[in-house]
């Protein structure tokens, strides 16, 4: 079962097309060795071949691999004490793996990039920002930049490429449940979405809304709302962004709301 914590959060993934065979779901977990159960019990019931995690909140040393060599899956996960972390489990190798965005040694865990059956794969956990007009809001917007300039220095558009995690960010009225009240807030603010459509307009496609137009799918419940997600009341925040073909290659998306 999935869904007993961390509360609010559902994993979101897509199957690609059967020629490519690939599997791939993402997942904030808010603390890996609390939900390890949940994560294990939900990859032996749906086999995906690759599931990234962001805030695993874990040293590297306290990382709970073996659970996951166990079913079959190869864990690369870089962390940091009680805060952040990132970490993919896939089933084939990942490759040409690289753990910080910008290459220093006190680096923030929110980045992993690899390569798997010859696709690059970017897994991220972008900054919340804590509020508007705060030094926290401006780290989180240098680091969408950063993120997007690194991509354009490293990647193709017309190529394969697959952009996944959590990126505090709604992006159109459809993702929240109250445009009009959070308009403006963090994780709902113009200069937050700007940068996230400069995403779309090099080349990534939000996959999910190729599959769904429509409003109310959600990602995120915020748990200080009693009963959000009873309610509806969530926000669209997680994303799977394909570059190249792939998008137009897959199958199915969806939030997995059912646990």
């Amino acid at each position: 079962s999935w869904g007993v914590g961390p509360p609010g959060r559902r994993p979101s993934v897509i199957e690609a097309h059967p020629s490519l065979s690939m599997k791939l779901a993402t997942f904030n977990t808010n603390s890996i060795r609390a939900r390890l159960g949940i994560v294990v019990d939900w990859l032996e019931n749906e086999k995906p071949d690759v599931l990234c995690l962001q805030e695993t909140k874990v040293q590297d040393k306290d990382f709970p691999a073996d659970p996951f060599k166990e079913i079959g899956y190869k864990p690369v996960f870089k962390g940091q004490k009680a805060y952040n972390g990132v970490a993919i489990l896939s089933r084939q190798p990942l490759e040409e793996i690289r753990l910080n965005l910008y290459e220093e040694e006190n680096e923030e865990a929110r980045f992993m990039s690899g390569r798997i059956q010859d696709i690059p794969l970017i897994n991220v956990y972008v900054p919340q920002g804590f509020a508007p007009g705060t030094e926290k809001f401006d780290y989180k917007l240098r680091w969408l930049t950063d993120l997007l300039v690194h991509i354009k220095q490293n990647y193709e558009p017309g190529l394969p490429l697959l952009v996944v995690g959590d990126f505090n960010v709604a992006l159109e009225p459809i993702d929240v449940y109250d445009p009009e009240g959070l308009r403006g807030e963090v994780g709902f603010h113009p200069d937050e979405q700007s940068i996230f459509r400069d995403y779309l307009a090099w080349g990534l496609v939000d996959v999910f809304r190729e599959h769904h137009q429509g409003g109310g799918y959600y990602t995120f419940w915020d748990y200080r709302i009693p009963n959000a997600f009873k309610r509806k009341m969530g926000w669209r925040i997680d994303y799977i962004l394909a570059a190249g073909s792939l998008a137009e290659r897959s199958e199915k998306v969806w939030i997995d709301t059912e646990p």
